[in-house]
């Protein structure tokens, strides 16, 4: 394992310093030249295409699609080279983008968006005041731990605020290591990550508090926009706890004073 390095962070239950991957030349190379190839490498040797072209340009129909359901402030969370929040700032959100490669923020500002070099697991400005918060591009997969992410969106987004994720078309619910890989031999360090599909998210999402408010196709991309349950948006966990205990309670069956055989005369 590759010690970590200032400013990276690790997703809780990782043993993967997956934001230091993110720094190495392969995918530096990849966002400088607006072009691949570049691959996520299993172990196995899977590779999955990722696809560095349409990061670099405008937003295409199925981005404009998430871009018109942001409401508010936006953090884009893994903003790579900033196309989702420099049109967010041209439409006149204030937008912000997380990512842990300097080569991914350096082309954000170039682009005229605001950006930091930092983790979604590390303290970030305005936390529990986001009305928006994207999850596009397959950054589901953060930390290898989905549950963890979207309970760590919990503390980020405000109450009444939502989160947009990008999912697999496919039932797919996999966690594994990966490398980045750029074709011509050049790997980076091993870290974690996850590939969910909708009814995957669906599970992840509930366990950390959320539910599924609209999802929608396009051009083969799929996206769901997430709510907090109602007890989590009125009384956070501790009233989620409260309110399952009164529902138990009124579940019970009351036996009546004196006994069932006691009758009235």
């Amino acid at each position: 394992m590759t010690a970590r390095g200032p400013g990276t962070a690790e997703a809780p239950g990782s043993t993967l310093p997956y934001p230091a991957a993110w720094h190495e030349d392969p995918y530096s190379d990849a966002l400088r030249s607006g072009q691949g190839p570049l691959f996520l490498r299993r172990n196995d040797g899977w590779l999955l295409p990722l696809e560095v072209e349409r990061w670099c340009t405008a937003p295409d129909t199925a981005d404009l699609s998430v871009l018109a359901r942001c409401e508010g402030s936006v953090l884009d969370v893994g903003c790579g080279p900033g196309r989702l929040v420099t049109a967010l700032a041209a439409r006149g959100h204030r937008a912000l983008g997380i990512d842990v490669s300097p080569a991914a923020v350096a082309r954000t500002e170039q682009l005229g968006g605001l950006a930091l070099c930092r983790s979604v697991f590390e303290p970030l400005p305005g936390e529990g005041r986001w009305d928006t918060t994207l999850l596009i591009d397959g950054n589901i997969g953060i930390g290898g731990d989905p549950e963890a992410l979207l309970g760590r969106l919990g503390k980020i987004v405000r109450r009444d605020g939502t989160v947009i994720v990008e999912c697999l078309a496919l039932d797919v619910d996999e966690r594994c290591e990966v490398r980045l890989d750029n074709g011509r031999g050049g790997l980076g360090t091993p870290f974690a990550w996850a590939r969910v599909g909708a009814r995957a998210l669906s599970g992840y999402a509930a366990a950390a508090g959320w539910v599924r408010r609209h999802q929608w196709p396009v051009a083969g991309r799929v996206f769901v926009e997430l709510a907090r349950r109602p007890e989590f948006t009125r009384h956070g966990i501790a009233g989620l706890a409260r309110a399952q205990d009164r529902d138990q309670d009124r579940a019970r069956v009351r036996t009546p004073r004196g006994g069932p055989d006691r009758q009235r005369t």
